[in-house]
């Protein structure tokens, strides 16, 4: 039984076929699927999934993509969601310095006030870093985030960044970019991270592992990045998937 523990199944990519992408997720062996809101738009349609299936969640966040984007109403508005009984975590939130659609400075203030927030309502956060993980390290260090922890998704850092997120109880989370046969770093980095920090994901519609590298991703693709995980860890796909499946449950605290 495996856990996809960041996928976007409300996107539009899925509007045709939702259904049968999350029976084809059960079918496959998928226990649970944490669901990722992250603006305005993207919020109410993934607390509205975990609402129709008893086995999604939901994260609500404001991304830094858009962080420009956001009010103090926002803030307020995802403070007032995380009391919901299916929202497990805040996120995805952090910096990208890839996509030059919001400042700098307007990122980090967003960033900061969600660690915030976090804080303050005792959940764990989801943490998106795009080219950034300096400043990702320092404001996460500065905000005193290890006070509620979370996880670096789809990490895309070195060892040395990777120590640093772990020192600080986040868990280190890897998709389908572990799969692809010039993944140098990212094989390098899943196989000096403790078993018991060690997250799998999709982060489905986007990075499908391989062979369906460049397609849509979807959860039931979780499968192939247990399996490699598993080999470059020297275990069975059995006991990846089981300690993977119970750290996310106490990340997430799933009943």
């Amino acid at each position: 039984m495996l856990i996809d523990t960041h996928a976007h199944l409300n996107a539009e990519a899925f509007d045709e076929d939702r259904q049968e992408v999350i029976e084809r997720a059960r079918a496959s062996g998928i226990r649970r699927i944490v669901n990722v809101g992250f603006n305005r738009e993207t919020i109410p349609s993934s607390i509205a999934l975990a609402e129709q299936y008893d086995w999604i969640y939901s994260t609500v966040g404001w991304h830094p993509v858009d962080a420009k984007d956001m009010t103090p109403q926002d803030l307020e508005w995802i403070e007032s969601l995380c009391g919901h009984p299916k929202v497990v975590a805040i996120g995805e939130i952090g910096l990208d310095y890839h996509w030059d659609t919001s400042p700098k400075d307007v990122q980090d203030r967003v960033f900061r006030e969600q660690i915030r927030l976090a804080r303050k309502v005792g959940l764990p956060i989801v943490i998106h870093n795009r080219d950034a993980h300096h400043d990702v390290v320092q404001t996460l260090r500065e905000e005193k985030a290890s006070e509620v922890g979370g996880v670096m998704h789809c990490f895309s850092g070195s060892w040395e960044t990777a120590k640093m997120c772990l020192d600080m109880n986040f868990y280190i989370s890897f998709g389908g970019p572990v799969t692809f046969k010039n993944a140098r770093q990212p094989k390098e980095v899943l196989e000096k991270v403790p078993l018991d920090r060690l997250l799998i994901e999709t982060d489905a519609p986007y990075l499908a592992p391989h062979p369906y590298r460049g397609k849509r991703n979807e959860s039931s693709y979780v499968r192939l990045v247990a399996e490699t995980a598993a080999e470059i860890k020297g275990i069975s796909l059995e006991e990846l998937a089981e300690i993977t499946s119970r750290n996310a449950s106490v990340l997430f605290g799933f009943k």
